[in-house]
Parts: C-alpha cells; structure tokens; sequence
C-alpha cells in the first residue's frame, strides 16, 4: 500500500491536520496496521517538498504549531495516476514454503510433516479470519475476503505438493 497516496486521497475532500490524517487512515485502512505519527509527518514533509501538498494554514496551541495540509493540482493527478495504474499481481514464484519443502527434501527430513504443519497454520488462520469477517463491517469483511482467497489458493498448492511428493523427491535427488 502507497502510504503517501492514501494520505493524498484522503486530502480530497478537504485540508487537514497530520493528526486528522492518521486518524483517518487507521479508521479506513489501518484496522491491523495502524501508522506512526512519524510516519504521517515524514510522509506529508516528502509530498510537501515533491509539490503535491501545501500548507494551507499553521496553528499555534499549547504544543508545537499544527500545519493543515491541503492537496494542490499536482496532487490530484498524482493519485489519480496511482489509482489507474494496476497492481502488479504477486506471483510468489519464490516462495520460502517451496524452498523448505525442497530442502527437507534434500536433507532427508520428513517434507509431508512441513506441509501438514503449514496446512494446519493456514486453516488456523482462516478460521480467525472467517470469525474477524463474521463480526465486522463490510470494509474488514472485503479485506478478509482478499487474505481468505489467498489462503485458499496456498491450500490448494499444499494438497497439489502433497500429492506429487514422491515425483519431486525423484527430480530434488537428482
């Protein structure tokens, strides 16, 4: 995720303070990883120095002045540009799973017990999932959906692995 283009989007509809930002960002984005103030601060310092935001006003309060940022026209297209561009489907081609499995293979080590352990760790995972998405709103179930596909998918190459285990036991030993 684009930390820096979120916070802009998030600019659209209007100028705010870096503590509004995170605010924002942990109501709508951040349910299982929310920002560092830090993070929003360098992250606005960056866009600030690449024009794509500006300071549209400086309080001073009982701490250190509050800057209120707004997005400008640069800023607009810029996210506008990020939300056309697709992401880039992740492949997994090396995957560390694939590797233990080819290792335990080649040390001699019992690779059906490596799937069968990580088979358990996935369903484990997707029962949490499926509770998380029973309970929440209808942004925390599309992110459950997302993350449930995906396991899906691992599962369904852990019972594909298994069952050519032996095959690839032949072709590793060679």
């Amino acid at each position: 995720m684009s930390i820096g283009h979120t916070l802009l989007g998030l600019l659209e509809s209007g100028p705010r303070h870096g503590y509004d930002l995170k605010r924002a960002f942990d109501e709508k984005f951040g349910h299982d990883r929310p920002l560092h103030y830090g993070q929003v601060y360098s992250t606005m310092s960056r866009l600030l120095k690449n024009g794509l935001v500006e300071v549209d006003g400086i309080e001073a309060g009982g701490g250190p002045e509050r800057k209120r940022y707004a997005i400008t026209d640069a800023g607009i297209t810029d996210v506008q540009l990020w939300l056309a561009t697709p992401e880039k489907p992740e492949p997994y081609l090396q995957s560390a799973l694939y590797t233990k499995v080819v290792l335990a293979l080649l040390t001699h080590r019992d690779a059906a017990e490596i799937l069968d352990v990580q088979r358990s760790e996935h369903l484990r995972s997707m029962r949490i999932l499926t509770d998380r998405k029973r309970k929440g709103d209808l942004a925390d179930q599309l992110i459950c959906d997302h993350a449930l596909f995906h396991l899906e998918a691992d599962l369904r190459w852990l019972e594909l692995t298994a069952a050519r285990l032996d095959k690839l036991a032949e072709v590793v030993a060679k």
